[in-house]
């Protein structure tokens, strides 16, 4: 893959003081999210060590986005993107706050852990289209590239601390675990809520069938995006692992909580050295290329993590994956950013997000329940392999992703 000159920082973005609370407020909503998500899947793999209930976990936050995609989107596009982060913050503190609060009282039933995971996963779906749409808004078009980059690495950051934090504080206790997420989450909310009034283009149509489904026929008749959209949600749900790590953390390593923690990182580790590369230089040549490239390399180290019983080679699998992961979320986040029009983002995003929440929630689901049939060795191996075929069939369905060359059209 060809990538360009160091000819701009990836700090550019930081220039714009909205774009950098922006940026804190992602930071803290990260390791809110990766100190919860720890939590949760070792207390519910702790309380029916039924691999089959981590998959739930995942459908019971992916399922409200799915059922609401027409809903959130449009709502991103008719107002305020800031309050709807906000408020969406706020609805997620709230969720947290009921985990602390069940798990004080010494009686952590499951089926509510599910129902709060639910509310957790409404509250991500009207949250994640406008913050994903939110970032044109906050610088201009000329540093969107090297902002998308930025948040992108900036996620990852929180997605390498986040589980070792999760991991320590929940060997500390499951209420410091959840405490945090309650103040991590709160802190977001007002950092989001204070930031300037947003240049956002919204939308004037009349809500009508038309509008709602706007994203979906954008996304339908723009065909790169589509391949993209779809190449990583099909290589994702038959890749992803990180349902399945608790298991690996205590039946296959035996490396416990804070070991759990290390191997959720070993992604963020990978995503972040390649995410910073990114921001200096980001791909601009043969971008269709290097985003096959990247899901086969993908593939491959999911097997590789499959068959390892050493701690070591399971974490740099974890690394590689991720760094491949980070290239091709660069590629698709910035196709739709840049190929999209304001007034369309949020639900061009909306869609986005629910394949995105099915390539990792569904793909925890598949993961789960293939787990719970043939063994978790044996369901990641499988994915692995299945993650090589997706590249190739996408390949030939979609040649004019694979020639495309600038991410800009151009």
């Amino acid at each position: 893959m060809a990538f360009g000159a160091r000819t701009r920082s990836g700090l550019v973005a930081f220039q714009h003081a909205g774009f950098r609370n922006y940026w804190i407020a992602l930071i803290c909503t990260g390791f809110a999210v990766q100190i919860q998500t720890v939590a949760v899947g070792w207390q519910v793999y702790d309380l029916t060590r039924n691999t089959f209930d981590l998959g739930l976990i995942g459908l019971s936050q992916f399922a409200p986005a799915l059922l609401l995609v027409f809903v959130t989107g449009t709502v991103a596009d008719r107002f305020s993107r800031r309050w709807i982060i906000g408020i969406n913050l706020c609805v997620m503190a709230t969720g947290a706050t009921g985990l602390l609060l069940l798990t004080t009282s010494g009686i952590p039933h499951v089926g509510f852990i599910f129902l709060l995971m639910a509310v957790f996963g409404t509250a991500r779906a009207f949250y994640n289209p406008a913050r994903q749409s939110i970032v044109p808004n906050l610088v201009p078009p000329n540093h969107l590239a090297q902002a998308i980059a930025t948040t992108s690495s900036g996620a990852q950051i929180s997605t390498i601390c986040g589980p070792v934090a999760g991991g320590l504080l929940y060997g500390l206790s499951p209420n410091a675990a959840y405490g945090t997420s309650v103040i991590l989450f709160l802190t977001s909310a007002l950092l989001v809520l204070n930031l300037p009034k947003l240049a956002q283009n919204l939308s004037k149509r009349a809500t009508n069938w038309e509008t709602l489904s706007a994203g979906f026929r954008y996304i339908w008749t723009q065909k790169v995006i589509l391949g993209a959209i779809s190449l990583d949600l099909f290589a994702v749900i038959l890749g992803g692992a990180t349902a399945l790590l608790p298991v690996f953390a205590r039946d296959v390593l035996d490396i416990g909580p804070i070991g759990l923690g290390f191997l959720r990182a070993g992604p963020g580790i990978g995503a972040i050295i390649v995410g910073l590369y990114l921001m200096a230089n980001p791909i601009t040549d043969h971008a269709g290329r290097a985003m096959f490239i990247a899901i086969a390399i993908f593939g491959v180290f999911t097997t590789v993590f499959a068959l390892s019983e050493t701690v070591w080679l399971s974490i740099a699998a974890l690394i590689i994956l991720g760094g491949a992961d980070m290239v091709s979320i660069f590629v698709r986040s910035t196709l739709i950013q840049l190929w999209t029009p304001d007034e369309l983002r949020g639900r061009v995003n909306a869609v986005n997000q629910v394949f995105i929440g099915a390539s990792n929630e569904v793909g925890a689901f598949r993961a789960g329940s293939l787990a719970a049939v043939m063994g978790p060795v044996t369901a990641v191996l499988i994915g692995g392999v299945g993650t090589l075929i997706v590249a190739g069939v996408w390949l030939r369905k979609f040649p004019e992703l694979g020639r495309i060359n600038k991410l800009d059209g151009t």
